[in-house]
């Protein structure tokens, strides 16, 4: 792991013009949100946890970790067949992603660097094209890989629940809302995010 982002402090100070948020900063100082700087692992991770929960994500996770030695690649991931992957837990979609991203990230199909160079919407995009990784996904990796200041992901239904316990509104919050928030924390979004995370589960997030 890395240390904060950049742009942390300068985000704080930014956020805490909002009444709440600021009582969630101040709440919740001993953390920050950090970097994996490992694409292809927190692909894996992505895929592995969707649909699950986290403690079955865990758990799947952890075996597909023995079963890759602790070293989880592109030419490690490649060499173990289907059914041993199966046997981790992963369903047969899921054996069939993860199989796909080591393949693409081995014959260069997918370049992730490229991102660096990307909009947040076009990043999105092309991670998307991945097999099992959709909107939700690509954003848990702008936001916990390459540390985007301004994910805002408002299919994630935790962020949904924490809008609605922090700022008392009915569950679901209206989207017109959810809109209006995101308009109020640009362009930290992503720091917004990670605090109303925490107010739900006190342990922080990490893909």
């Amino acid at each position: 792991m890395s240390n904060q982002p950049k742009y942390w402090s300068k985000a704080i100070k930014y956020l805490s013009k909002d009444k709440i948020m600021k009582k969630l900063i101040l709440k919740y100082k001993d953390k920050t949100l950090t970097s994996r700087r490992d694409i292809f692992l927190s692909l894996c991770k992505s895929i592995i946890g969707q649909q699950i929960s986290v403690a079955a994500a865990n758990s799947v996770f952890l075996k597909f970790k023995t079963e890759c030695k602790g070293k989880i690649n592109p030419k490690v991931v490649n060499s173990i067949t289907s059914n041993r992957l199966k046997k981790c837990g992963l369903s047969r979609q899921k054996v069939r992603g993860i199989k796909e991203l080591a393949k693409k990230f081995i014959n260069k199909t997918f370049n992730p660097r490229v991102i660096k160079t990307m909009s947040d919407e076009e990043a999105i995009l092309y991670l998307s094209e991945l097999r099992q990784i959709g909107r939700w996904s690509a954003e848990m990796i702008l936001l916990f890989t390459y540390n985007r200041s301004n994910i805002w992901p408002v299919q994630d239904i935790g962020l949904l629940r924490a809008i609605s316990n922090n700022y008392k509104k009915n569950y679901l919050p209206p989207m017109s809302y959810v809109n209006r928030l995101k308009k109020r924390f640009s362009p930290y979004c992503s720091v917004a995010t990670w605090y109303l995370w925490r107010s739900i589960d006190d342990e922080p997030v990490q893909y």
